[in-house]
């Protein structure tokens, strides 16, 4: 599915301003001010000044919290936002309840305890993430993430993603398949499953230096038209024309 950008010039505007070049801006930003941010039962809230704000939005990473502060802009960062910016970009640290968490590994425990399917979750978020894919959060799709070419304003998301490990109960039978599917396309999108594996059990998980024992694998899942597939279809056979 070709991307769906949403208005005239949107596309040279992306490739004018690469994601990959405004993280980088960001990254650089937020760790020459040692930015922090505050670590809660699901999110993060991360304190930073107003021009730090607009990086993480043309980078999207978290959401605004509105609030009458004017010195200060707060964002709410996902776990995997967060953890992100922590571990991979190293650009900015965490506390708790007041307290600097000294190390990356404090952090990781923290999130996973609230959250045990946090590691597997967060090697797909960051899967993706590395290759410069935005992503948000895919609830009202029925789905874990939605992946965006560039930032949102500029073009509608190409994939609603489903995470899912080799023990995982989703899309184990035809029907939840066909639903998944048939949701997706409903709303232009390609159905994208991540097969986390790993070891999600015992002890390893204790440090984040598991996930480079994880791999994924990427599959996209659509559905078959029998119109597109008939030997007397001209598209058909306007593509065995090179052969």
């Amino acid at each position: 599915m070709a991307p769906r950008w949403k208005w005239k010039g949107a596309e040279a505007k992306a490739l004018a301003e690469p994601i990959s070049k405004s993280v980088s801006e960001l990254q650089l930003s937020l760790a020459e001010t040692e930015s922090s941010g505050t670590l809660s039962s699901s999110n993060v809230l991360l304190a930073v000044e107003p021009e730090q704000a607009e990086l993480l939005d043309r980078c999207c990473f978290g959401r605004l919290v509105l609030s009458a502060e004017k010195v200060k802009k707060w964002i709410q960062l996902s776990f995997e936002e967060a953890f992100y910016l922590l571990y991979n970009l190293k650009c900015i640290k965490i506390s708790l309840q007041g307290r600097c968490l000294e190390n990356e590994v404090d952090t990781w425990l923290y999130m996973k305890s609230k959250r045990p399917n946090f590691p597997m979750f967060f090697k797909a978020y960051s899967h993706l993430r590395s290759k410069n894919w935005v992503l948000r959060s895919g609830l009202q799709y029925g789905v874990d993430f939605v992946a965006y070419r560039h930032h949102p304003s500029l073009v509608h998301s190409e994939y609603s993603v489903l995470v899912q490990s080799g023990d995982s109960d989703r899309l184990r039978v035809w029907s939840d398949i066909h639903c998944a599917v048939r949701l997706s396309g409903s709303v232009a999108k390609t159905l994208l499953t991540l097969y986390v594996n790993g070891k999600f059990k015992g002890e390893d998980l204790n440090l984040p230096v598991c996930l480079e024992n994880f791999t994924v694998e990427e599959q996209t899942i659509s559905r078959w038209s029998p119109e597109l597939s008939r030997e007397d279809n001209p598209q058909i056979q306007n593509k065995m024309l090179p052969m």
